[in-house]
């Protein structure tokens, strides 16, 4: 029976670390501020560093440990628990459904799953980010090489995942992919 790993990783991947960790701080709503998103690249927008870093964290645990949790119910469980954990990001029934983009949760599910394919997502994600200086676009361009990765890693089932975790990404970046086509995608500021 693998349907309560969908429920586990829905519910794990539905933590809105971001605003929770804003709020915490005595910042306030998270969603009141910048792009109006839950997740790290926003919560930076705080200039807060190190709540981003955490939130960035704990958005990728969340997602790790739905994988790690339904892995001993075998690959289907972690693969569906992987998912949801994504969805659980991108659509948190706490916040009305509105939630973050999930790249941090996509990119821990990955490091659970395969994790030299995440590794790889990461190792990407960082290049571009550092490259570019624009969060949205490292998202995307990592996410676009995941299935190929895990392909070429021979992870078949990973593969189908990251797929499926890759059109989530890149739906939930369609802002985001207007602004990169006109020029006006705002950059992020990694150094001191």
């Amino acid at each position: 029976m693998i349907a309560p790993y969908a429920l586990l990783g829905y519910m794990l991947g539905s933590i809105p670390f971001g605003l929770l960790l804003t709020r915490a701080a005595g910042l306030g709503d998270v969603r009141r501020i910048g792009s109006g998103n839950i997740g790290a690249t926003n919560v930076l927008r705080t200039g807060r560093k190190s709540l981003a870093a955490l939130t960035l964290l704990l958005d990728g645990g969340k997602g790790a440990v739905a994988v790690l949790l339904a892995r001993h119910a075998g690959s289907a469980a972690a693969d569906l628990a992987a998912l949801f954990a994504v969805i659980g990001h991108l659509y948190p029934v706490w916040l009305g459904f509105r939630g973050g983009k999930g790249v941090a949760t996509g990119l821990g599910v990955l490091l659970a799953l395969a994790f030299p394919v995440g590794a790889a997502c990461c190792l990407i994600w960082l290049a571009m980010a550092f490259w570019r200086k624009i969060s949205s676009l490292a998202a995307l361009t990592a996410f676009a090489a995941a299935p190929l990765l895990a392909l070429l890693a021979g992870r078949d089932h990973a593969a189908l995942v990251a797929l499926a975790i890759a059109a989530l990404v890149v739906f939930k970046h369609r802002a985001n992919i207007a602004r990169l086509r006109a020029g006006t995608e705002p950059r992020i500021r990694l150094s001191a």
